[in-house]
This record gives C-alpha cells, structure tokens and sequence, in this order.
C-alpha cells in the first residue's frame, strides 16, 4: 500500500489468503520444532512496515521496516541473511505475486520468484488491497466527517452512511470482493505449493484495525459509528476467508487478531498495534507501528513453534 492515507489503507484494513485448486496440499512433515529456512516473506504494507525506521531494501517504493514481522522472526529464528528473503511491498496484491509490481520508486519483481525447492518457511499476508480497503476507507471518512458535521442523525444513511453506499439488502459489495479475492488466493496457493514443495506455508490474517463496539472511536477515525461496526465485520470475514482457504490447502493460519483485541486504532496510545489516521508513532495511517510488527511477530512465531 502507498503510505498516503489512501495507499496506507490500502495495505490495511491493510486486511487475504485454496483450495479447490487442483486438490493440492501444502507439505507437513509433522515435524514441531521451527524451520530453519529458507525463509521467504511475502506480503503487502502490513508486512512490510511503512514508515517505521529504519525503512531499507530494494526498491524503496516497497517501504520495507528492518523492525517489520517478517525480520523479527528471522532474528528468532536465528536465521543468517543468506536464509531470509522479505519480498514484501507496500500496495501489493495478489496479482503482484506473480507479476512486477511498479511503486513509486522502483519496481519490485513478482514475489514468487523469490521461492525455489530449497524453501522451508514461507510467510503470506495480504488481501487488503485485493478487496479495496484504501478507498473503501477514504469515502467512509468522506461520509464520517458529513455525519459528524450535520450533527449526526440527519444525514443520509443514518449512523452508517458508508454501509448504505456498498451494501443494499442481499448484496454487499465489499464481500463479494473477498469472495472474489479468495478463489485467487486458492490459485496463488497452489502456486506457492507448486515452487516450493518442501515448505511450511503460514498465511497472516491482520491484526484489529477497529474495535467490535463503536464508543469513543468515530470521531478519532473520522467515522460514523454504524461505519466502524460495518468496516470491523468486512475485516473479520476477510480474516475467516483466509483462515479457511489456508486450513482448505494444509497451510497453516496465523490468528493476529485475537491478541491484538484492545490494542486496536482507537485504543491508548501506550497500547494501540495500529496508528490512526494522524498517526502518533512511526508508522502509515491506519497501518501497524513497532509494537504491532512486534505483536504480530509473535503470533507467528507461536504458529510456528518458536514462542517462549
């Protein structure tokens, strides 16, 4: 995702990743102690760290932390820098996996060309972007800031004029995004199965961008109260598609919503894992900052086995 509000949501709600595909299944050798590596990451903005020092890799446009989760890990797991490839890119997509991705300063190479037979650890986080979060975001603050201007219960749509522009009865427009984006992370993951056989695949759900009840958070997100309750459910089903279409192809999933609950944009800012929309750490709006990178971390090294 850009680091603007709008690509800095994009990563974001910077929010993924079976299976029908071909009936593959990604290998488990049923061993429990962690891989050693190879260890690729691959992953949008919320993988990458943008804005959090020190920013480094190539291309810069990727917006790469050397504090990101992926780096974190490697450092856990020991790994020496011949063994740890973060291809990670900030606005990425699905299709960008397997095709160049053109940033704002440079190119990165399709992600999937950083895999090879020798792989044994590869991390997934990604489908935000896939589902439109970014501009999802930017007309749900457009309408939050009219609500809030208008006193609230006299605008158009209620106390959630952002739902009523993209669900309407049966049909919401934001959902049939992540169906979408989840039969293309079926491919994608019988892709990744395809390049390297040997490896443990873990797909990262995203962390609580917004919390499950409305009190005190609009305002501070520029959002109507009934938008924040709408944008929290569409990340929780992105979540369960990605759980499912991993757990669907023997990959593995890796829950980073659960212990992030409460240390949402709204919380404190002494305990919050993702900045607002002015962020008051370094990190993009709406995007994880260190001690969230550092969260997520530890959500996968858990997953993995290296906890403790």
């Amino acid at each position: 995702m850009k680091t603007s509000v709008r690509a800095g949501l994009a990563g974001v709600l910077a929010f993924g990743t079976l299976a029908a595909v071909v009936g593959l299944a990604h290998r488990d050798d049923g061993d429990p102690s962690p891989p050693k590596g190879p260890y690729v990451a691959l992953g949008d903005s919320y993988t990458a760290g943008p804005k959090i020092p020190d920013q480094h890799g190539a291309p810069a446009g990727c917006d790469r932390s050397d504090r990101n989760y992926p780096t974190l890990v490697a450092r856990r797991l020991g790994l020496p820098t011949a063994q740890f490839k973060d291809v990670s890119c900030t606005g990425a997509t699905l299709s960008d996996l397997t095709a160049a991705q053109t940033t704002d300063d440079g190119t990165n190479r399709a992600q999937l060309s950083a895999l090879s037979a020798r792989t044994r650890l590869v991390t997934l986080g990604i489908g935000g972007n896939d589902i439109g979060f970014a501009s999802t975001i930017e007309q749900c603050v457009t309408r939050g800031v009219l609500y809030f201007a208008m006193g609230g219960g006299e605008f158009a749509g209620g106390d959630a004029p952002c739902r009523s522009r993209y669900a309407s009865g049966d049909t919401d427009k934001v959902r049939k995004k992540i169906d979408a984006a989840g039969r293309q992370l079926s491919r994608t993951l019988g892709e990744i199965e395809r390049r390297a056989p040997k490896a443990r695949v873990y797909v990262v759900g995203y962390p609580a961008i917004l919390p499950a009840k409305t009190a005190g958070c609009g305002r501070e997100m520029g959002l109507a109260p009934g938008d924040v309750t709408y944008l929290h459910e569409k990340e929780q089903q992105l979540n369960t598609m990605l759980r499912e279409r991993a757990e669907a192809t023997g990959a593995h999933y890796v829950d980073t919503y659960t212990p992030s609950v409460g240390r949402d944009a709204c919380s404190a800012r002494d305990a919050r894992w993702i900045e607002p929309l002015v962020p008051q750490s370094s990190a993009a709006p709406v995007h994880p900052n260190e001690r969230g990178e550092r969260g997520m971390a530890d959500a996968v090294l858990k997953a993995v086995g290296a906890s403790g």
